[in-house]
Parts: C-alpha cells; structure tokens; sequence
C-alpha cells in the first residue's frame, strides 16, 4: 500500500518524445541485460542493472522525473 504523503515518481504527464522514450527503452534493456552476466564485481553489476532498469521505466512510463524538476531541458 502506498503511503499518500509520498509522491510517487511515476506521476506525472509524460514529458518524453517518442525517440526519448525508445532509446531509454532499448538501452536500459540493453545495460540490463549486460548486468545479468556473471562477473567478478557484484556491486558495479547491481548498480548497471538498477540504472537500466531505472531507464527502462523511464522510457516506458514516458515521465522523467529529471526532466519535470527543470534540471534538463
């Protein structure tokens, strides 16, 4: 259950353009999917897997949250 007093970073109206959201979508996939191999450092994998799937969002909720606070245009 979410906790009203907390805003979610998924609300919001979609502040992508198409190509914005397709190369969030397709290389968040993509730095996912390289996490997924073994490799001798497990913290640099958690970290790219959480930033691809962090892109992956972004691209398919079409919101950045970066974005709607004016920190890029």
């Amino acid at each position: 259950m979410a906790d009203p007093m907390i805003p979610s970073i998924f609300d919001g109206e979609a502040n992508l353009s198409t190509t914005e959201r397709a190369v969030s979508v397709v290389l968040g996939l993509g730095i996912a999917a390289a996490a997924a191999q073994p490799r001798p450092n497990k913290w640099l994998s958690l970290a790219a897997l959480v930033v691809g799937a962090g892109l992956a969002i972004r691209g398919a909720t079409g919101h950045c949250p970066v974005k709607s606070a004016g920190y890029i245009s």
